[in-house]
Protein backbone atom coordinates (compact mmCIF):
# COMPACT_ATOMS: atom_id res chain seq x y z
CA UNK A 1 0.00 0.00 0.00
CA UNK A 2 2.86 2.37 0.78
CA UNK A 3 4.06 2.15 -2.81
CA UNK A 4 0.70 3.38 -4.06
CA UNK A 5 0.43 6.42 -1.79
CA UNK A 6 2.61 8.71 -3.96
CA UNK A 7 0.60 7.82 -7.04
CA UNK A 8 -2.76 8.30 -5.33
CA UNK A 9 -1.52 11.65 -4.05
CA UNK A 10 -0.44 12.53 -7.57
CA UNK A 11 -3.93 11.73 -8.85
CA UNK A 12 -5.46 14.00 -6.21
CA UNK A 13 -3.08 16.85 -6.94
CA UNK A 14 -3.70 16.50 -10.66
CA UNK A 15 -7.42 16.96 -10.16
CA UNK A 16 -7.12 19.78 -7.63
CA UNK A 17 -4.36 21.79 -9.27
CA UNK A 18 -6.65 23.24 -11.93
CA UNK A 19 -10.09 22.52 -10.58
CA UNK A 20 -11.92 25.58 -11.91
CA UNK A 21 -15.43 24.76 -13.08
CA UNK A 22 -15.84 24.78 -16.85
CA UNK A 23 -17.95 27.64 -18.11
CA UNK A 24 -21.16 27.08 -20.01
CA UNK A 25 -19.59 28.35 -23.21
CA UNK A 26 -17.35 25.99 -25.15
CA UNK A 27 -13.63 26.67 -25.03
CA UNK A 28 -12.25 27.44 -28.49
CA UNK A 29 -9.49 25.17 -29.78
CA UNK A 30 -5.91 26.42 -29.64
CA UNK A 31 -4.49 28.30 -32.58
CA UNK A 32 -2.61 26.15 -35.09
CA UNK A 33 1.12 26.58 -35.34
CA UNK A 34 2.07 27.01 -38.97
CA UNK A 35 2.69 25.39 -41.33
CA UNK A 36 -0.17 22.88 -41.38
CA UNK A 37 -1.11 20.18 -43.91
CA UNK A 38 -3.55 20.70 -46.76
CA UNK A 39 -6.63 18.51 -47.16
CA UNK A 40 -4.81 16.35 -49.71
CA UNK A 41 -1.77 16.01 -47.44
CA UNK A 42 -3.98 14.92 -44.54
CA UNK A 43 -5.60 12.25 -46.72
CA UNK A 44 -2.16 11.09 -47.79
CA UNK A 45 -0.90 10.86 -44.20
CA UNK A 46 -3.99 9.00 -42.96
CA UNK A 47 -3.48 6.34 -45.63
CA UNK A 48 -0.17 5.41 -43.90
CA UNK A 49 1.04 2.94 -46.54
CA UNK A 50 1.09 2.72 -50.34
CA UNK A 51 1.85 -0.22 -52.61
CA UNK A 52 4.37 0.61 -55.35
CA UNK A 53 4.05 -1.42 -58.57
CA UNK A 54 7.15 -1.43 -60.77
CA UNK A 55 6.06 -3.12 -63.98
CA UNK A 56 7.05 -2.85 -67.65
CA UNK A 57 9.48 -4.27 -70.22
CA UNK A 58 12.13 -4.60 -67.48
CA UNK A 59 9.92 -7.28 -65.93
CA UNK A 60 10.41 -9.43 -69.02
CA UNK A 61 14.05 -8.59 -69.82
CA UNK A 62 15.35 -9.19 -66.28
CA UNK A 63 16.51 -5.56 -66.09
CA UNK A 64 16.34 -2.74 -63.57
CA UNK A 65 17.11 0.20 -65.89
CA UNK A 66 15.84 -0.37 -69.40
CA UNK A 67 17.71 1.08 -72.35
CA UNK A 68 14.61 2.28 -74.17
CA UNK A 69 15.41 -0.03 -77.07
CA UNK A 70 13.68 -3.24 -75.98
CA UNK A 71 11.19 -4.41 -78.58
CA UNK A 72 7.59 -3.72 -77.45
CA UNK A 73 6.84 -7.36 -78.20
CA UNK A 74 8.59 -8.36 -74.95
CA UNK A 75 5.64 -6.90 -73.02
CA UNK A 76 3.33 -9.91 -73.08
CA UNK A 77 1.91 -10.78 -69.64
CA UNK A 78 -0.32 -13.84 -70.13
CA UNK A 79 -2.44 -13.38 -66.99
CA UNK A 80 -2.30 -9.70 -66.06
CA UNK A 81 -4.86 -9.01 -63.34
CA UNK A 82 -4.89 -5.48 -61.94
CA UNK A 83 -7.80 -6.56 -59.74
CA UNK A 84 -5.41 -8.90 -57.93
CA UNK A 85 -2.96 -6.05 -57.36
CA UNK A 86 -5.70 -3.86 -55.87
CA UNK A 87 -7.02 -6.69 -53.67
CA UNK A 88 -3.53 -7.35 -52.31
CA UNK A 89 -3.23 -3.66 -51.48
CA UNK A 90 -6.63 -3.43 -49.79
CA UNK A 91 -6.20 -6.58 -47.73
CA UNK A 92 -2.73 -5.51 -46.67
CA UNK A 93 -3.86 -2.16 -45.31
CA UNK A 94 -2.34 -0.08 -48.11
CA UNK A 95 -4.33 3.09 -48.70
CA UNK A 96 -3.19 3.58 -52.28
CA UNK A 97 -1.37 1.96 -55.19
CA UNK A 98 1.26 3.75 -57.29
CA UNK A 99 2.05 2.37 -60.76
CA UNK A 100 5.09 3.04 -62.92
CA UNK A 101 3.02 4.28 -65.85
CA UNK A 102 6.33 5.10 -67.57
CA UNK A 103 9.77 4.20 -66.26
CA UNK A 104 13.14 5.43 -67.55
CA UNK A 105 12.92 3.24 -70.66
CA UNK A 106 10.05 5.40 -71.92
CA UNK A 107 7.61 2.51 -72.46
CA UNK A 108 4.07 3.65 -71.61
CA UNK A 109 1.60 1.33 -69.88
CA UNK A 110 -1.27 3.27 -71.44
CA UNK A 111 -1.89 3.98 -75.15
CA UNK A 112 -0.30 7.43 -75.30
CA UNK A 113 -1.04 9.42 -78.45
CA UNK A 114 2.39 11.05 -78.12
CA UNK A 115 4.53 7.97 -78.71
CA UNK A 116 4.42 4.61 -80.47
CA UNK A 117 6.43 3.03 -77.64
CA UNK A 118 3.54 1.79 -75.53
CA UNK A 119 1.18 -1.09 -74.89
CA UNK A 120 -0.43 -0.29 -78.24
CA UNK A 121 2.66 -1.72 -79.95
CA UNK A 122 2.75 -4.86 -77.80
CA UNK A 123 1.03 -8.23 -78.33
CA UNK A 124 -0.76 -7.93 -74.96
CA UNK A 125 -4.49 -7.90 -75.71
CA UNK A 126 -3.55 -7.47 -79.37
CA UNK A 127 -2.40 -3.92 -78.70
CA UNK A 128 -5.77 -2.85 -77.27
CA UNK A 129 -4.75 -3.03 -73.61
CA UNK A 130 -4.39 -0.22 -71.04
CA UNK A 131 -2.75 -1.15 -67.73
CA UNK A 132 -3.46 2.26 -66.21
CA UNK A 133 -7.17 1.98 -67.02
CA UNK A 134 -7.39 -1.53 -65.57
CA UNK A 135 -5.66 -0.50 -62.35
CA UNK A 136 -7.74 2.67 -62.01
CA UNK A 137 -10.95 0.63 -62.21
CA UNK A 138 -9.65 -2.04 -59.84
CA UNK A 139 -8.46 0.53 -57.28
CA UNK A 140 -11.88 2.20 -57.27
CA UNK A 141 -13.56 -1.17 -56.79
CA UNK A 142 -11.36 -1.96 -53.78
CA UNK A 143 -11.57 1.52 -52.26
CA UNK A 144 -7.86 2.32 -52.55
CA UNK A 145 -6.41 5.47 -54.08
CA UNK A 146 -4.57 5.60 -57.40
CA UNK A 147 -1.09 7.04 -57.83
CA UNK A 148 1.05 7.25 -60.98
CA UNK A 149 4.78 7.52 -61.60
CA UNK A 150 5.77 9.25 -64.84
CA UNK A 151 9.54 9.17 -65.20
CA UNK A 152 11.07 12.50 -66.28
CA UNK A 153 13.98 10.59 -67.82
CA UNK A 154 12.95 8.98 -71.09
CA UNK A 155 15.62 6.86 -72.82
CA UNK A 156 13.43 6.20 -75.85
CA UNK A 157 11.86 9.56 -76.76
CA UNK A 158 13.84 11.22 -79.63
CA UNK A 159 13.19 14.79 -78.43
CA UNK A 160 14.69 14.08 -75.01
CA UNK A 161 17.51 16.63 -74.70
CA UNK A 162 15.54 19.41 -76.37
CA UNK A 163 14.29 21.29 -73.33
CA UNK A 164 11.23 22.94 -74.83
CA UNK A 165 10.16 20.02 -77.01
CA UNK A 166 10.57 17.41 -74.29
CA UNK A 167 8.86 19.45 -71.57
CA UNK A 168 5.92 19.85 -73.92
CA UNK A 169 5.99 16.10 -74.59
CA UNK A 170 6.13 15.29 -70.87
CA UNK A 171 3.30 17.66 -69.98
CA UNK A 172 1.23 16.22 -72.81
CA UNK A 173 1.65 12.71 -71.40
CA UNK A 174 0.91 13.99 -67.89
CA UNK A 175 -2.31 15.55 -69.21
CA UNK A 176 -3.34 12.21 -70.72
CA UNK A 177 -2.81 10.43 -67.41
CA UNK A 178 -4.59 13.02 -65.29
CA UNK A 179 -7.65 13.47 -67.49
CA UNK A 180 -8.51 9.94 -68.60
CA UNK A 181 -8.63 7.83 -65.44
CA UNK A 182 -10.63 9.64 -62.80
CA UNK A 183 -9.20 10.84 -59.51
CA UNK A 184 -5.45 10.47 -59.07
CA UNK A 185 -4.33 10.89 -55.47
CA UNK A 186 -0.57 10.97 -55.99
CA UNK A 187 1.86 11.81 -58.77
CA UNK A 188 5.29 10.34 -58.07
CA UNK A 189 8.33 11.69 -59.86
CA UNK A 190 12.05 12.16 -59.41
CA UNK A 191 14.88 14.09 -60.98
CA UNK A 192 16.57 11.19 -62.76
CA UNK A 193 18.59 12.15 -65.85
CA UNK A 194 20.94 10.47 -68.24
CA UNK A 195 24.49 11.66 -68.71
CA UNK A 196 24.41 11.55 -72.50
CA UNK A 197 22.05 14.48 -73.06
CA UNK A 198 21.69 17.79 -71.28
CA UNK A 199 18.13 18.26 -70.11
CA UNK A 200 16.30 20.84 -68.02
CA UNK A 201 13.02 19.83 -66.41
CA UNK A 202 10.44 22.59 -65.92
CA UNK A 203 9.24 21.34 -62.55
CA UNK A 204 7.27 24.45 -61.62
CA UNK A 205 5.25 24.20 -64.82
CA UNK A 206 4.70 20.49 -64.23
CA UNK A 207 3.53 21.04 -60.67
CA UNK A 208 1.14 23.81 -61.71
CA UNK A 209 -0.37 21.55 -64.38
CA UNK A 210 -0.75 18.59 -62.01
CA UNK A 211 -2.51 20.65 -59.36
CA UNK A 212 -4.68 22.24 -62.03
CA UNK A 213 -5.85 18.89 -63.38
CA UNK A 214 -6.23 17.04 -60.06
CA UNK A 215 -7.36 19.12 -57.10
CA UNK A 216 -6.87 16.42 -54.45
CA UNK A 217 -3.49 15.17 -55.63
CA UNK A 218 -0.21 15.22 -53.74
CA UNK A 219 3.05 15.47 -55.67
CA UNK A 220 6.08 13.51 -54.49
CA UNK A 221 9.64 14.49 -55.32
CA UNK A 222 12.94 15.17 -53.56
CA UNK A 223 11.63 18.57 -52.51
CA UNK A 224 7.88 18.15 -52.61
CA UNK A 225 5.93 20.31 -53.21
CA UNK A 226 3.57 18.08 -51.20
CA UNK A 227 5.61 15.10 -49.99
CA UNK A 228 9.36 14.64 -49.94
CA UNK A 229 11.75 11.75 -50.43
CA UNK A 230 13.20 10.56 -47.12
CA UNK A 231 16.68 10.40 -48.65
CA UNK A 232 17.28 6.64 -48.92
CA UNK A 233 15.68 3.57 -50.49
CA UNK A 234 15.72 1.52 -47.29
CA UNK A 235 12.38 2.77 -45.96
CA UNK A 236 14.01 4.36 -42.92
CA UNK A 237 13.29 7.86 -41.62
CA UNK A 238 15.30 9.80 -39.07
CA UNK A 239 14.67 9.14 -35.40
CA UNK A 240 13.88 12.85 -35.33
CA UNK A 241 11.47 13.51 -38.19
CA UNK A 242 9.66 16.78 -38.84
CA UNK A 243 6.97 17.27 -41.45
CA UNK A 244 8.06 20.91 -41.53
CA UNK A 245 10.63 21.65 -44.22
CA UNK A 246 12.05 24.41 -46.38
CA UNK A 247 11.49 23.55 -50.03
CA UNK A 248 13.85 26.36 -51.01
CA UNK A 249 16.71 24.50 -49.27
CA UNK A 250 16.51 21.47 -51.59
CA UNK A 251 16.90 21.05 -55.34
CA UNK A 252 15.25 18.10 -57.03
CA UNK A 253 17.97 15.64 -57.94
CA UNK A 254 20.36 17.10 -55.36
CA UNK A 255 19.40 16.34 -51.77
CA UNK A 256 21.06 16.50 -48.38
CA UNK A 257 20.36 13.11 -46.84
CA UNK A 258 20.18 14.27 -43.22
CA UNK A 259 17.91 17.21 -44.04
CA UNK A 260 15.55 15.02 -46.07
CA UNK A 261 15.52 12.32 -43.42
CA UNK A 262 14.90 14.57 -40.43
CA UNK A 263 13.07 17.64 -41.75
CA UNK A 264 13.36 21.09 -40.19
CA UNK A 265 11.69 22.33 -36.97
CA UNK A 266 12.02 25.87 -38.35
CA UNK A 267 10.70 24.93 -41.80
CA UNK A 268 8.20 27.25 -43.44
CA UNK A 269 6.54 24.51 -45.55
CA UNK A 270 4.58 21.36 -44.69
CA UNK A 271 6.31 18.61 -46.69
CA UNK A 272 6.15 15.26 -44.86
CA UNK A 273 8.47 12.43 -45.83
CA UNK A 274 7.70 9.32 -47.84
CA UNK A 275 9.82 6.20 -47.31
CA UNK A 276 10.32 4.02 -50.38
CA UNK A 277 11.67 0.47 -50.22
CA UNK A 278 11.21 -2.72 -52.23
CA UNK A 279 10.04 -6.04 -50.83
CA UNK A 280 12.74 -7.61 -53.03
CA UNK A 281 16.37 -6.60 -53.65
CA UNK A 282 15.38 -5.03 -56.99
CA UNK A 283 12.53 -2.75 -57.95
CA UNK A 284 11.35 -4.89 -60.87
CA UNK A 285 10.53 -8.57 -60.53
CA UNK A 286 13.36 -11.04 -61.07
CA UNK A 287 12.89 -14.79 -60.81
CA UNK A 288 16.18 -15.16 -58.94
CA UNK A 289 15.20 -12.80 -56.10
CA UNK A 290 13.25 -13.54 -52.95
CA UNK A 291 11.14 -11.19 -50.79
CA UNK A 292 12.04 -9.87 -47.38
CA UNK A 293 10.35 -11.64 -44.48
CA UNK A 294 7.46 -10.25 -42.47
CA UNK A 295 9.48 -9.28 -39.40
CA UNK A 296 11.85 -7.27 -41.60
CA UNK A 297 8.82 -5.42 -42.98
CA UNK A 298 7.63 -4.84 -39.42
CA UNK A 299 10.97 -3.25 -38.53
CA UNK A 300 10.68 -1.01 -41.60
CA UNK A 301 7.12 -0.12 -40.53
CA UNK A 302 8.38 1.03 -37.13
CA UNK A 303 11.04 3.18 -38.81
CA UNK A 304 8.75 4.75 -41.41
CA UNK A 305 5.08 4.95 -40.42
CA UNK A 306 6.28 4.86 -36.81
CA UNK A 307 8.46 7.91 -37.46
CA UNK A 308 5.80 10.23 -38.88
CA UNK A 309 6.13 9.12 -42.52
CA UNK A 310 4.24 7.20 -45.17
CA UNK A 311 5.67 3.84 -46.21
CA UNK A 312 5.56 3.11 -49.94
CA UNK A 313 6.45 -0.56 -50.33
CA UNK A 314 7.30 -1.81 -53.80
CA UNK A 315 5.78 -5.20 -54.63
CA UNK A 316 6.49 -5.78 -58.34
CA UNK A 317 4.16 -7.94 -60.45
CA UNK A 318 5.87 -10.87 -62.15
CA UNK A 319 6.11 -11.73 -65.84
CA UNK A 320 2.68 -13.37 -65.72
CA UNK A 321 1.21 -10.03 -64.70
CA UNK A 322 0.46 -11.13 -61.14
CA UNK A 323 1.92 -10.41 -57.73
CA UNK A 324 3.83 -13.58 -56.85
CA UNK A 325 2.42 -15.97 -54.26
CA UNK A 326 5.55 -15.78 -52.13
CA UNK A 327 5.21 -11.97 -51.94
CA UNK A 328 1.51 -12.29 -51.07
CA UNK A 329 2.37 -14.75 -48.29
CA UNK A 330 4.83 -12.30 -46.75
CA UNK A 331 2.31 -9.46 -46.98
CA UNK A 332 -0.35 -11.61 -45.30
CA UNK A 333 2.03 -12.42 -42.45
CA UNK A 334 2.98 -8.74 -42.16
CA UNK A 335 -0.71 -7.81 -41.92
CA UNK A 336 -1.43 -10.50 -39.32
CA UNK A 337 1.55 -9.43 -37.24
CA UNK A 338 0.44 -5.80 -37.20
CA UNK A 339 -3.11 -6.82 -36.32
CA UNK A 340 -1.92 -9.02 -33.46
CA UNK A 341 0.23 -6.24 -32.00
CA UNK A 342 -2.04 -3.25 -32.44
CA UNK A 343 -5.48 -4.81 -31.90
CA UNK A 344 -4.93 -4.96 -28.13
CA UNK A 345 -4.23 -1.59 -26.54
CA UNK A 346 -3.48 -2.12 -22.84
CA UNK A 347 -4.27 1.55 -22.20
CA UNK A 348 -7.85 1.37 -23.50
CA UNK A 349 -9.42 1.28 -20.03
CA UNK A 350 -6.74 3.31 -18.25
CA UNK A 351 -7.51 6.26 -16.02
CA UNK A 352 -5.74 9.28 -17.51
CA UNK A 353 -5.03 12.55 -15.73
CA UNK A 354 -2.93 15.56 -16.67
CA UNK A 355 -1.33 18.41 -14.75
CA UNK A 356 -3.49 20.89 -16.68
CA UNK A 357 -6.42 20.93 -19.09
CA UNK A 358 -7.42 23.68 -21.45
CA UNK A 359 -10.50 25.39 -19.98
CA UNK A 360 -10.10 23.66 -16.61
CA UNK A 361 -9.94 20.10 -15.33
CA UNK A 362 -13.69 19.61 -15.82
CA UNK A 363 -13.55 20.53 -19.51
CA UNK A 364 -14.25 17.28 -21.36
CA UNK A 365 -13.61 18.96 -24.71
CA UNK A 366 -9.84 18.74 -24.17
CA UNK A 367 -9.78 16.06 -21.46
CA UNK A 368 -6.74 13.78 -21.14
CA UNK A 369 -9.06 10.78 -21.64
CA UNK A 370 -9.38 11.89 -25.28
CA UNK A 371 -5.98 10.28 -25.96
CA UNK A 372 -7.61 6.86 -25.61
CA UNK A 373 -9.67 7.49 -28.75
CA UNK A 374 -7.91 6.59 -31.99
CA UNK A 375 -8.86 9.82 -33.74
CA UNK A 376 -6.68 12.84 -34.52
CA UNK A 377 -9.67 15.18 -34.23
CA UNK A 378 -10.10 14.64 -30.48
CA UNK A 379 -7.13 15.42 -28.27
CA UNK A 380 -5.81 16.49 -24.90
CA UNK A 381 -4.81 20.13 -24.70
CA UNK A 382 -3.14 21.74 -21.66
CA UNK A 383 -3.90 25.11 -20.17
CA UNK A 384 -2.07 27.90 -21.95
CA UNK A 385 1.13 29.29 -20.49
CA UNK A 386 2.35 26.12 -18.76
CA UNK A 387 6.06 25.33 -18.57
CA UNK A 388 5.71 21.59 -17.97
CA UNK A 389 3.26 19.12 -19.44
CA UNK A 390 2.59 15.71 -17.94
CA UNK A 391 0.05 12.91 -18.28
CA UNK A 392 -0.37 10.04 -15.82
CA UNK A 393 -1.82 6.66 -16.84
CA UNK A 394 -3.20 4.13 -14.35
CA UNK A 395 -3.79 0.81 -16.12
CA UNK A 396 -5.66 -0.60 -13.12
CA UNK A 397 -3.26 -3.53 -12.83
CA UNK A 398 0.35 -4.32 -13.56
CA UNK A 399 0.83 -4.57 -17.32
CA UNK A 400 3.69 -5.82 -19.52
CA UNK A 401 4.41 -4.00 -22.77
CA UNK A 402 7.22 -3.05 -25.15
CA UNK A 403 5.63 -0.65 -27.68
CA UNK A 404 4.18 2.83 -27.28
CA UNK A 405 2.13 4.64 -29.92
CA UNK A 406 1.69 8.41 -29.78
CA UNK A 407 -0.04 10.81 -32.16
CA UNK A 408 -0.50 14.56 -32.50
CA UNK A 409 -3.47 16.30 -34.14
CA UNK A 410 -1.32 17.42 -37.05
CA UNK A 411 -4.12 19.52 -38.53
CA UNK A 412 -3.02 22.02 -35.87
CA UNK A 413 0.68 21.65 -36.68
CA UNK A 414 3.54 19.49 -35.42
CA UNK A 415 4.52 20.62 -31.92
CA UNK A 416 6.41 18.21 -29.66
CA UNK A 417 10.20 18.54 -29.77
CA UNK A 418 11.30 16.23 -26.94
CA UNK A 419 9.56 13.99 -24.43
CA UNK A 420 10.23 11.09 -22.11
CA UNK A 421 8.19 8.28 -20.57
CA UNK A 422 8.54 6.90 -17.03
CA UNK A 423 7.09 3.90 -15.21
CA UNK A 424 6.70 3.48 -11.45
CA UNK A 425 8.65 0.59 -9.93
CA UNK A 426 9.07 0.23 -6.15
CA UNK A 427 8.12 3.87 -5.54
CA UNK A 428 10.69 5.07 -8.08
CA UNK A 429 9.96 6.65 -11.45
CA UNK A 430 12.20 4.98 -14.00
CA UNK A 431 12.62 6.50 -17.46
CA UNK A 432 12.13 3.81 -20.07
CA UNK A 433 12.51 5.99 -23.15
CA UNK A 434 13.54 9.47 -24.26
CA UNK A 435 12.56 10.56 -27.75
CA UNK A 436 12.16 13.44 -30.17
CA UNK A 437 9.20 14.40 -32.38
CA UNK A 438 5.82 12.69 -32.64
CA UNK A 439 3.87 14.06 -35.62
CA UNK A 440 1.05 12.00 -37.12
CA UNK A 441 2.27 8.75 -35.57
CA UNK A 442 5.20 7.71 -33.40
CA UNK A 443 5.95 4.09 -32.53
CA UNK A 444 8.57 3.42 -29.89
CA UNK A 445 9.88 -0.08 -29.22
CA UNK A 446 11.96 -1.01 -26.16
CA UNK A 447 12.67 -4.00 -23.88
CA UNK A 448 9.60 -5.57 -22.28
CA UNK A 449 8.73 -3.70 -19.11
CA UNK A 450 5.98 -4.03 -16.51
CA UNK A 451 4.14 -1.48 -14.41
CA UNK A 452 0.67 -0.31 -13.42
CA UNK A 453 1.56 3.38 -13.70
CA UNK A 454 3.08 5.27 -16.61
CA UNK A 455 3.90 8.97 -16.91
CA UNK A 456 4.53 10.90 -20.12
CA UNK A 457 6.42 14.17 -19.78
CA UNK A 458 6.80 16.59 -22.67
CA UNK A 459 10.10 18.41 -22.20
CA UNK A 460 9.91 20.96 -25.01
CA UNK A 461 7.51 21.96 -27.76
CA UNK A 462 7.07 24.55 -30.52
CA UNK A 463 3.72 25.54 -28.96
CA UNK A 464 1.37 24.15 -26.33
CA UNK A 465 1.61 20.39 -26.97
CA UNK A 466 -1.47 18.48 -28.08
CA UNK A 467 -1.79 14.69 -27.93
CA UNK A 468 -4.52 12.85 -29.86
CA UNK A 469 -3.62 9.23 -29.07
CA UNK A 470 -1.57 7.22 -26.61
CA UNK A 471 -1.44 3.43 -26.87
CA UNK A 472 0.44 0.66 -25.08
CA UNK A 473 1.09 -2.64 -26.88
CA UNK A 474 3.05 -5.89 -26.79
CA UNK A 475 5.13 -6.97 -29.79
CA UNK A 476 6.12 -10.65 -29.45
CA UNK A 477 7.47 -10.90 -33.01
CA UNK A 478 10.46 -8.57 -33.28
CA UNK A 479 13.92 -9.85 -32.52
CA UNK A 480 15.12 -9.33 -28.98
CA UNK A 481 15.85 -5.64 -28.62
CA UNK A 482 19.56 -4.96 -29.01
CA UNK A 483 20.87 -1.42 -28.84
CA UNK A 484 24.06 -2.40 -30.66
CA UNK A 485 22.03 -3.40 -33.71
CA UNK A 486 19.86 -0.30 -33.63
CA UNK A 487 19.92 2.57 -36.08
CA UNK A 488 22.87 4.73 -35.00
CA UNK A 489 22.89 7.39 -37.69
CA UNK A 490 22.72 11.07 -36.82
CA UNK A 491 19.55 11.89 -34.89
CA UNK A 492 18.63 8.23 -35.00
CA UNK A 493 19.68 6.63 -31.73
CA UNK A 494 17.01 5.66 -29.25
CA UNK A 495 18.13 6.54 -25.75
CA UNK A 496 16.83 3.83 -23.43
CA UNK A 497 17.60 4.85 -19.88
CA UNK A 498 16.82 3.79 -16.35
CA UNK A 499 16.95 7.25 -14.85
CA UNK A 500 15.41 6.98 -11.40
CA UNK A 501 13.94 9.38 -8.92
CA UNK A 502 11.99 8.93 -5.67
CA UNK A 503 8.30 8.92 -6.54
CA UNK A 504 7.36 11.04 -3.56
CA UNK A 505 9.95 13.70 -4.14
CA UNK A 506 10.91 13.80 -7.78
CA UNK A 507 10.43 16.97 -9.83
CA UNK A 508 7.60 15.43 -11.83
CA UNK A 509 5.56 14.27 -8.86
CA UNK A 510 6.06 17.56 -7.08
CA UNK A 511 4.71 19.33 -10.14
CA UNK A 512 1.66 17.11 -10.16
Amino acid sequence: MAALLPVLLAHLLFICAHGATASAAATPPPLPILPVPSYAQLRWQLSEMALFLHFGPNTFTDSEWGTGHADPSVFAPPALDAGQWARVAARGGFGRVVLTAKHHDGFCLWPSALTNYSVSASPWLAGAGDVVAELAAAARAEGVGLGLYLSPWDRHEPVYGDTVAYNEHYMGQMTELLTRYGEVEEVWLDGAKGDAKKMNYMFDAWFALIHQLQQRVVIFSDAGPDTRWVGDEAGVAGYTCWSTFNKSSVTIGHTTEEYSRCGDPLGQDWVPAECDVSIRPGWFWHASEKPKNATTLLDIYYKSVGRNCLLILNVPPNSSGLISNEDIQVLQEFTEIRHTIFSHNFATNATVTANSVRGGQDNLQFAPSNVLENNIYSYWAPQEGQTSWEMLFDFGQSTSFNVLQLQEPIQLGQRVIEFHVDILIDELWQTIIEATTIGYKRLLKFPVTESRYLKMSIDSARADPLISFFGVFMDPFSDKYNLENHDKRTNSSEDIMLRTGNAAGSRSTATM
